[in-house]
């Protein structure tokens, strides 16, 4: 992908065009930015189906109201998860790598989770959307022979998520003699997945960028940026 220009000669360029040295996360900053970052971002894409789920499925069916879930996750990333891109122009480059990764991602898990339902069809959907996403990452960064080591971080951090998240909303879900009424017991149950399912995924974007950037973190500490 030579037109985002996420290989690590071309993020040294940027750099050194720059003349300020760039920040080089390290693995512990990685895993944390994820975590937070797109704790916030999952809640804020949990929440068409939390609090107007039941309008979306009726007016837009299942696969529309997943597809509103979706944009709300792509277009609330880029301004807490840039910076999980070295180097000058993150945002707009973390934009449009995101939505291609992620867009990827849930088409193959909605196609998963429609075909089989239950248990297999979340395990389906998560291990083809995360190996799309993977390999989607090492393209971009030019870092083919860490995709594998990003998609079992995707999957096995994403799956964590998920199922737990999915316990914890069946607990608070089937919760009895609570003064919830039973619309607040559902937003609060859908969100706590939503919680559960970023920490893990965060998890696993944070790694999967540190090491899609390996080379690049290598190269800048070679090359000091220009004085201007």
């Amino acid at each position: 992908m030579k037109w985002l220009q996420l290989d690590a000669e071309s993020v040294a360029a940027r750099v050194q065009a720059s003349g300020r040295p760039a920040d080089l996360p390290s693995l512990a900053s990685s895993l944390r930015g994820g975590i937070i970052g797109f704790t916030i971002v999952s809640i804020a894409g949990f929440a068409p189906w939390a609090i107007g789920g039941r309008w979306f499925y009726k007016n837009l069916g299942e696969g529309g109201m997943y597809g509103v879930c979706a944009l709300v996750f792509i277009a609330a990333s880029g301004v807490v998860l840039h910076r999980l891109i070295i180097g000058p122009g993150s945002l707009a480059r973390f934009y449009k790598l995101f939505s291609l990764a992620f867009g990827a991602y849930s088409v193959a898990w909605m196609a998963g989770w429609m075909m089989l339902r239950g248990h297999p069809g979340s395990i389906a959907g998560l291990l083809a959307g995360t190996i799309l996403m993977g390999l989607i990452l090492t393209w971009a960064f030019n870092a083919r022979a860490q995709a594998l080591q990003v998609i079992a971080a995707l999957f096995l951090l994403n799956s964590a998520g998920y199922f737990i998240g999915g316990w914890v909303e069946a607990a608070v879900s089937s919760l009895k003699g609570t003064s919830l009424t039973r619309s607040t017991q559902f937003v609060l149950a859908k969100s706590l997945w939503g919680v559960c399912y970023g920490l893990g995924f965060g998890a696993g974007l944070g790694l999967a960028f540190y090491l899609c950037q390996a080379r690049t973190r290598a190269l800048l500490k070679t090359r000091p940026p220009s004085v201007q």
